[in-house]
């Protein structure tokens, strides 16, 4: 592995920590909010941005996604994303730790497989160097798009805040693979417009199911969507190919660890799905638009 990659992979990890410690610091302050609403973008703007607590969770995440961009220019896509993917630990950890709440075995069940994937995801790099190259920009548009009916699927078909963790999951993981489309250079930059609009709309649906759910099946199972359907991407749009034998099993079977982690953690499960860790003011429920 060359030393800028492995840079690359260290820029990961801290933004790993401080996209998760962010996430879950907004959620504290989000879920005790008056109802947010698209229909009030302002009104709803100015709840967040006048709370301390949820000012601060939302710096440490542009910090976090700073050096994201940063990891991106270093390292490959999918490698990039194997590191992140450990945030969903420090999440839990959080979320126990801090909030008095003990998480339920199958939460539990779903951070360890999560963290089990990335460990083979690990594994799957000994020997092997993903360095992949710049993908087309139609497949690219393709993804973005798909991405864009997903998530809207997922907020109105999927109930409480899984739904809308999922869709801020599948909408960042679409604004993640914009920006290593962006960051090639020449004419790619377009797709700046492309990050920027993905990224708001994953904003938007993560502060709405904030107040529907708790963190772990708001922005665990959006980090988790978020670092499975790029590593994805890293194999089909920029051809950061699997390895061949048995490290090709062991990085499938990481994926699949990943996928796994998240249906057991959006899965409801005994636990109300709402406020968890707080109790939610009136009409917190209500639709997304309302």
């Amino acid at each position: 592995m060359s030393p800028s990659v492995a840079a690359g992979l260290v820029l990961a990890l801290g933004s790993a920590a401080a996209l998760n410690w962010g996430f879950f610091t907004q959620h504290g302050a989000a879920s005790s909010l008056p109802p947010l609403s698209v229909r009030r973008p302002l009104h709803s703007l100015g709840l967040l941005f006048s709370n301390l607590r949820w000012l601060a969770g939302f710096v440490a995440g542009l910090a976090g996604w700073a050096l994201y961009v940063v990891a991106l220019m270093l390292a490959p896509l999918s490698l990039v994303q194997a590191v992140s993917a450990g945030g969903i630990g420090l999440l839990a950890l959080l979320v126990e730790r801090t909030t008095g709440v003990t998480l339920s075995r199958r939460e539990w069940t779903g951070v360890g497989v999560s963290l089990v994937g990335l460990l083979l995801r690990g594994m799957s790099l000994a020997g092997h160097t993903a360095t992949g190259r710049h993908g087309s920009a139609d497949a690219v548009v393709l993804w973005i798009a798909a991405s864009l009916v997903g998530a809207a699927l997922a907020a109105a078909r999927v109930p409480g805040g899984v739904g809308f963790g999922i869709a801020a999951g599948v909408l960042y993981a679409a604004g993640d693979v914009a920006t290593k489309a962006a960051v090639g250079g020449g004419l790619a930059v377009a797709f700046v417009v492309a990050v920027l609009a993905c990224h708001g709309l994953a904003f938007v649906a993560l502060q709405l199911g904030f107040q529907r759910g708790s963190a772990l099946a708001t922005a665990g199972v959006s980090t988790l969507f978020t670092n499975a359907l790029p590593i994805l991407a890293g194999t089909v749009l920029f051809h950061e190919g699997l390895p061949g034998g048995p490290l090709g099993v062991v990085r499938v079977l990481s994926f699949a660890g990943v996928a796994v982690g998240a249906a057991l953690l959006a899965s409801p499960g005994d636990r109300p799905e709402v406020a968890e860790q707080v109790s939610l003011p009136a009409g917190a429920g209500a639709p997304i638009i309302d």
